[in-house]
């Protein structure tokens, strides 16, 4: 017999969750990150690591 009020509740749950919408600071999230505006896809270890290499290979 309990099984309406149950399903009601969970209904409405369910309703809250799916309109709920949380305001995020993507700007402050962003510096948390770490994010910078350089070229994210250059390698800056890489110059360290081929020279050693080359001068293992010599």
């Amino acid at each position: 017999m309990g099984r309406g009020r149950q399903k009601a509740k969970h209904t409405k749950i369910a309703r809250e969750l799916k309109s709920y919408s949380p305001s995020v600071n993507y700007s402050a999230l962003e510096r948390e990150l770490g994010h910078h505006s350089e070229d994210e896809y250059v390698d800056k270890w890489a110059d360290k690591y081929t020279d050693e290499y080359e001068d293992e290979k010599a």
